[in-house]
């Protein structure tokens, strides 16, 4: 058994005077995050120097006691000081070179706030500092172990949502014995070493037109009016949908394959370069690779199984999975890989997928990757290898 983080995530349906208090919070965030990101702006500009959280935090206990900004006593005081840890996060991001510049928030896209202690979960009400009542949310599952902090969210198409946090013990999941490598396509998702097919999120492709047809609607309004706000949301809600369907797919697609394997291997993909190319952006968007990898990533750590990542140079799709040999003259109109060597003939894909499969085993084997399951399975890891090298020891005789 260990202890996790899991996060549960449940539709929102306030009254409308919570509804109200909501948007209240959602836009007294907002301004905290705007008004202080501004102060560092300008700030940084003038003196070359920046506030950390710790004065800020100091300016906004000074601001509430003012009569120009007594309103933000209206707002949980953890909730606004959280908004300027999320800013001084995006300054510490920003200069480790892992995102861009922090950006001012818009009312547009949504808001969000935390609520780090003070709040209550039953039954079916979520019970949040200086709110009149319970907010009623869809319970899907029960809440389970300790509660450590909720975030409260609203998409652009105006659906409220409710993240809880809580530590939660779990233990491993049935071993198996039995390893699997997985190629990421455009046509099928996944394909397994063991011939198993995923088909492909093409849900972009399926309400495209629908999509395409709104926005142009869209676009023909006069900004700002009535009826463009409300088929922005419309837009919003098609484009939460297909977001909704994609993820369900992917959860379902991760956990399966977290059952029935101890081992997963895969393909560290260099998606960003992938997006770059015009041709392949929507699909390979659509496809959500780098999502996928993350869900199988953090399923596999709670569940005492193995994921694998092989460098994304390593030619799986080139290799002969039967002799070994590389066909350097192998192009992406290929679907069917012919070995001049051995002979073999067996799909791209399937190749790949029994490449990355032999890759993974052997830094398995040579002790590059962290493992930490059973022996069972490091037998059946010694096994797979085994009969690897026999296969291609017998074909280049």
């Amino acid at each position: 058994m260990k202890m996790i983080q899991k996060t549960y995530k449940f539709r929102l349906y306030p009254n409308k005077e919570q509804e109200k208090m909501l948007v209240n919070y959602f836009g007294s965030v907002r301004f905290v995050y705007n008004h202080f990101l501004a102060k560092r702006k300008e700030q940084y500009e003038q003196t070359r120097k920046s506030s950390n959280y710790y004065e800020q935090a100091k300016e906004l206990t000074a601001m509430k006691k003012t009569e120009a900004f007594s309103w933000l006593k209206e707002i949980n005081s953890q909730t606004l000081q959280h908004a300027l840890r999320h800013l001084e996060t995006a300054y510490v991001n920003f200069f480790k070179g892992r995102t861009r510049f922090p950006r001012f928030h818009s009312k547009k896209h949504g808001g969000s706030f935390a609520v780090p202690q003070h709040f209550k979960v039953e039954v079916n009400r979520i019970f949040i500092p200086k709110f009149k009542g319970g907010i009623r949310f869809a319970k899907s599952q029960d809440v389970q172990g300790e509660l450590r902090n909720m975030t409260v969210s609203v998409t652009p198409g105006g659906k409220y949502y409710v993240c809880i946090m809580a530590q939660v013990e779990v233990g491993d999941l049935e071993k198996t014995n039995l390893s699997v490598g997985i190629d990421l396509g455009l046509k099928d998702f996944v394909i397994t070493s063991n011939g198993d097919r995923y088909s492909s999120n093409k849900f972009i492709k399926k309400y495209s037109k629908k999509l395409a047809t709104m926005q142009k609607h869209l676009s023909r309004k006069k900004k700002g009016s009535g009826s463009w706000n409300r088929q922005r949301i419309k837009v919003a809600r098609l484009q939460e949908k297909i977001m909704s369907c994609r993820k369900d797919k992917l959860h379902k697609i991760s956990i399966n394959l977290i059952r029935r394997y101890d081992v997963v291997c895969c393909e560290d993909l260099n998606v960003k370069g992938m997006v770059r190319n015009r041709h392949l952006a929507k699909s390979v968007s659509d496809a959500s690779w780098s999502t996928f990898v993350t869900m199988l990533e953090y399923k596999a750590k709670w569940y005492g199984k193995t994921l694998v990542k092989i460098d994304r140079f390593y030619p799986s799709s080139k290799t002969c999975h039967h002799c070994g040999h590389i066909k350097e003259d192998l192009s992406l109109s290929d679907r069917y890989y012919t070995c001049p060597n051995c002979g073999e003939l067996i799909g791209r894909d399937m190749n790949a997928a029994k490449n990355i499969l032999d890759e993974g085993l052997r830094k398995i084997s040579a002790g590059t990757v962290d493992y930490t399951d059973g022996e069972g399975v490091r037998l059946a890891c010694k096994h797979s290898l085994m009969k690897s090298e026999s296969h291609k020891s017998l074909a280049c005789g």
